[in-house]
């Protein structure tokens, strides 16, 4: 079983995960790889939902985490986090809309969207593995 004290590394874990399966997916759809990019998606949309619930879980337990770092290294971590924290509250969304226009086969919808979905849905993966080496292991 895992301890809520292990939570944040689980998330970085599913963080990188999902950035790892997006890239992927990316690359097979560019290969025209269809059915590998539809499984290689919804596993990456499975991860950050697991992810979405051990955050929720690890934060209902713990509550904020504060940073304790002083100088320019507080800077980037807050740039870094924000702009996170922003983009974070639009990936649920997207990626529900993004997988639901595939699904019911609007590829022309699905790749207007997907356009936007997946950098920002990327760059949030990416920011929670910093995120979290940022505040857990400097």
């Amino acid at each position: 079983m895992i301890a809520v004290r292990d939570l944040p590394a689980v998330n970085a874990t599913l963080n990188g995960t999902a950035a790892i399966l997006l890239i992927w997916g990316r690359v097979l759809i560019a290969r025209q790889k269809i059915q590998q990019h539809r499984k290689v998606m919804l596993a990456a949309f499975a991860v950050s939902v697991a992810f979405l619930i051990c955050y929720l879980i690890y934060h209902a337990q713990v509550g904020s985490v504060p940073y304790r770092k002083t100088g320019p290294l507080r800077i980037v971590y807050f740039g870094i986090l924000i702009t996170h924290t922003i983009l974070a509250a639009s990936v649920p969304v997207l990626a529900i809309i993004t997988l639901r226009r595939a699904l019911k086969g609007h590829f022309a919808a699905h790749r207007k969207i997907a356009r936007w979905t997946f950098p920002i849905w990327l760059y949030v993966s990416i920011t929670g593995v910093i995120v979290y080496l940022m505040l857990y292991q400097l």
